[in-house]
């Protein structure tokens, strides 16, 4: 079996990494020319200033006395400059917003593995292509853009990473340091001259990264009186750093400014996913080369917007983030980004046609660059008979296109011209597309196969050794004609790779389903022997299986989509005993049973976590979670239990301890944050301690079946309080009372299909249970085991909430542990959240299989098929088009189910060495232990 094992860790980990190859490999190309615009330039220098975390209405909307929120942008947008709104696109990150504003593409996923931080692909910036770029802010940003500029003319001015506290006095002290700095860099240019002159020159890019909005939104919600406060500074920042600027060059008027966001924020102060919060973005630009407001008397957008800001004669002009970056090149006349996919927002610009139609020429060369060199890598690795061109942009159509844009430019045609351009940059983009995703189709077949493959080998195994479906076959005699043609199989397939140089990767997703087919056609024998006993059983029963088979994995997909469909299932788990006639036998564990079920539906029916807190909810649970201990510790107390002895009180009784202790720290924590103290170092060192503590406890607890779950979950539950912010602290009590009774109704549940004799569990020994040579054979029953297993371990996952996105995790549940913004740590902790329910219910399970006297293997193989079948579904549901809340969502959904897979694997061992290892204290007394 450890090879076996091996071998579906490796197969799972391809499947999975095959969805970031197939849908989500790096769009980037290397190798083009950049291009500019020869006409000059309406501005000498440019000023981005970047307020991360700034959502639209938060800026645009006026106060309840009709006030503006920010009175100077208000006024520019008014009398001075050009406004809209900018569209961003998931993940709504600060990564990948910035690289969009800068570089002008949308960033690939592999930048998750980073963090966000580091370029996982070097890149083209603007303040690449400018002669000199300053830049002021976080750590987590400007670093990246200097990292990849050639040469060293982009400067970074950084403060700490430890200032970036969300528990600290006031945020917006980030945001003051970026506007002081900036004022003495100038100050000290007068008596330094070759910075004085160096500001002189064309091209020049000040930027500044105004970090305070995004923190205060996460730390107080963005309808707090701290955010909207954080907004006016940054709004009179912007006006005194605009005002000495001016001064500093003598009102010369060449100077172009420009305000926006990276990405919004959600009304709980998170962001990640695609809510309209999240990626709406205010955009004011004004200046050098920019359009006046524009009066309009009507204008049409499908939101109401402009009404509530009472905006509606004013010309609103939404961009895409990406175009930002040609607009800023197009501005300061630099080259536009190389991988630039932004299309020049002209309505902004305030100059002579003839100089927005090259400016848009030019656009559409740099793009069609890109589309060219796209297509010859392609070509270079695809056989040329194999080979579709895409139609549109054949190579006579693309000199056509830019023959006939020159030919309107000359007659002085700007219109037509413009038109002709945006045509040519939109067949560009879906080239670029297609080419990208041309080997999709390929891929994708290959990793179905190897999919269906494996799953049934699994079925095969598991009927060949664990039931006695089949006739005791001899070891068939290894036949060599069938390895000999797969062989050749794999060899030809390797041949044709070869030919075309494919990437290495390629080789491992088509010769994967060799091995796996092998595998499986050796078994033929297996085959037909269970064909035989198949077709002897009553067909209806067979297909009455099936169905409630299908329709089982049906729900538990559903469920991935909409929570209440958990609650659903629950019910139905709730009936049953009555369905079965269980309840006949056992009336008080069947009520109990249907009760807990009752109970745990209610959790899928709440609001995700995170959105509205309730302190007193989690304190309410841990004294509950207290109150429990005291009945356990008194029933072990009066037991005249042989076995019992002191140490093991003072293993519970420090367990207790801990949970009193994190339920005085959660406490204490949020009080402290709510009056602006930070979190207290005493409260923090407590925190980490019971989190170090809670995986050693329960192994020095007796190994006796309840006694040690019960351990368990005492010292989870008291590092799940310390993570929990409101409902969902009760989850785990209530899961894991389900599993108590779980283990105890599928005791009945042998008894009522005569499969073995009741063993007592009341003194039954985790220990013992791994010794038992005789395992018996699978039954039916098995699979809903097995089912009820894979429904519970979903429920464990979505029960609180949803993977809609990283955005439906709080960072407020990790403030008992860290407040400074650390992506790994609270990434790590927020995981290890998510994990808790996840090891009750594998302990649970664990439980399951040795009292019903099951090898763990064979129960596991049967979750693996099931959870196989599961993520199979969802390789064909992943979407890399459509609203980017979907895409998340569908990535979310495969990655979870294939890892739930290798996690099992984990898990099922985790849950062995918690049951059944335990660790002796050095003790002074003798005693006897059976």
């Amino acid at each position: 079996i450890p090879v076996f094992i091996l071998a579906g860790l490796l197969v799972h980990c391809v499947f999975l990494v095959s969805i970031f190859e197939i849908y989500f490999s790096s769009p980037l190309v290397h190798g083009m020319t950049p291009h500019q615009t020869l006409l000059p330039p309406p501005a000498k220098r440019l000023v981005l200033f970047v307020a991360d975390g700034l959502r639209a209405d938060s800026l645009y909307e006026l106060n309840s006395n009709n006030t503006p929120q920010a009175p100077y942008l208000r006024g520019i947008l008014e009398n001075n400059g050009s406004w809209g709104i900018s569209h961003t696109r998931v993940p709504t990150e600060s990564r990948p917003g910035h690289v969009a504003l800068i570089a002008g593409f949308y960033e690939d996923v592999s930048a998750v593995a980073k963090g966000w931080k580091e370029n996982p692909v070097e890149f083209d910036s603007v303040f690449n292509e400018s002669k000199y770029t300053w830049s002021w802010g976080s750590p987590d940003i400007l670093p990246m853009f200097a990292k990849g500029a050639s040469g060293d003319h982009v400067y970074t001015f950084c403060y700490t990473a430890e200032s970036e506290d969300f528990g600290a006095q006031d945020a917006a002290e980030l945001d003051m340091w970026v506007f002081d700095h900036v004022k003495s860099f100038f100050n000290s240019s007068r008596s330094n001259q070759t910075l004085f002159s160096a500001l002189n020159e064309d091209k020049v890019v000040l930027f500044l990264h105004l970090l305070g909005i995004d923190t205060n939104g996460h730390a107080h919600r963005p309808n707090s009186r701290e955010y909207k406060e954080n907004i006016k500074k940054v709004d009179e920042g912007v006006k005194e750093i605009a005002s000495m600027i001016d001064n500093f060059y003598g009102n010369d008027g060449k100077t172009a400014f420009i305000l926006t966001s990276d990405h919004g924020m959600t009304d709980w102060g998170t962001h990640g996913a695609g809510h309209p919060s999240e990626t709406l973005t205010p955009l004011i630009v004004w200046g050098a080369g920019v359009n006046y407001p524009q009066k309009v008397t009507s204008q049409f957008f499908e939101d109401n917007f402009l009404k509530e800001w009472k905006l509606e004669n004013l010309k609103r002009l939404d961009v895409n983030q990406a175009d930002i970056a040609p607009l800023m090149a197009s501005l300061i006349g630099v080259p536009f980004p190389l991988n630039s996919v932004g299309t020049l927002p002209l309505e902004y610009l305030n100059n002579s046609a003839h100089f927005k139609a090259e400016s848009m020429f030019t656009n559409a060369v740099q793009i069609l660059e890109q589309f060219k060199v796209k297509l010859s890598h392609k070509k270079e690795t695809t056989l040329s008979f194999l080979f579709t061109p895409f139609k549109p942009l054949s190579d006579s159509e693309q000199i056509n296109f830019l023959k006939k844009a020159r030919l309107y430019i000359q007659q002085q045609k700007y219109d037509e011209a413009v038109s002709l351009c945006k045509t040519l940059i939109n067949l560009a983009l879906e080239g670029l597309s297609y080419y990208h995703t041309y080997d999709r189709l390929f891929l994708g077949l290959s990793i179905a196969v190897s999919f269906v493959g494996w799953t049934a080998y699994v079925v095969l195994v598991i009927i060949k050794t664990y039931t006695n479906l089949t006739k005791t076959i001899q070891a068939n005699k290894e036949s060599t004609v069938l390895f000999y043609s797969f062989a050749f199989i794999g060899m030809i397939i390797a041949f044709f790779l070869l030919i075309q140089t494919s990437p290495w990767t390629y080789y491992i997703y088509c010769l994967l389903p060799v091995p796996v087919w092998y595998a499986v056609v050796r078994e033929l024998p297996v085959i037909q022997d269970l064909a035989a006993n198949l077709l002897s059983l009553h067909i209806g029963q067979t297909m009455g299986f099936l169905l409630v088979c299908t329709l089982g994995i049906e729900i538990l997909v559903f469920s991935f989509f909409y929570r209440s469909t958990l609650t659903i299932g629950l019910l139905v788990f709730a009936g049953w005993p009555v369905i079965t006639q269980l309840w006949v036998q056992a009336k008080t564990t069947a009520l109990i049973w249907t009760l807990l079920c009752v109970l745990l539906a209610i959790f899928p029916l709440m609001p995700v976590v995170g959105r509205e807190p309730n302190i007193p909810l989690v304190i309410a649970t841990g004294l509950l979670t207290l109150l429990i201990s005291c009945f356990s510790l008194a029933s072990l107390c009066n037991s005249k239990n042989k076995y019992r002895n002191n140490e093991d009180l003072k293993v519970h009784f420090y367990q207790m301890l801990s949970v009193a202790l994190s339920t005085y720290v959660v406490s204490s924590t949020h009080g402290s944050l709510k009056n602006k103290q930070g979190l207290p170092i005493l409260n923090q060192i407590i925190s980490w301690m019971t989190l170090v503590s809670s995986s050693v406890l329960p192994l020095l607890s007796p190994t006796f079946l309840f006694q040690r779950l019960f351990s368990i979950l005492l010292s989870l539950m008291s590092t799940y309080l310390l993570l929990s912010t409101g409902y969902e602290a009760l989850f785990p009590l209530v899961l894991s009372g389900l599993m108590f009774v779980w283990i105890s109704m599928e005791q009945e549940a042998l008894q009522h299909y005569g499969l073995s004799l009741k063993p007592k569990l009341a003194v039954f020994n985790f220990t013992c249970a791994t010794d038992i040579t005789q395992f018996r054979q699978l039954h039916l029953d098995d699979v809903r085991r097995a089912f009820f297993f894979v429904f519970f371990i979903v429920t464990a996952f979505f029960g609180t909430g949803n993977i809609a996105s990283v955005n439906s995790f709080d960072p407020a549940s990790v403030y008992c542990f860290l407040t400074v913004f650390s992506p790994f740590m609270m990434g790590g902790l927020l995981l290890l959240k998510v994990v808790i329910p996840f090891v009750l219910v594998s302990c649970a399970f664990e439980a399951v299989q040795v009292t019903t006297q099951l090898s763990s293997k064979s129960l596991f193989l049967i979750v693996l098929v099931l959870s196989d079948i599961m993520a199979l579904h969802f390789f064909f549901l992943v979407k890399d088009y459509g609203s980017w809340l979907d895409i998340g969502t569908s990535i979310s959904h495969y990655v979870l189910v294939m890892s739930l897979t290798i996690f099992m694997m984990l898990m099922n061992g985790l849950a062995q060495l918690l049951t059944t290892q335990r660790l002796e204290l050095p003790r002074r007394t003798k005693h006897h232990f059976t």
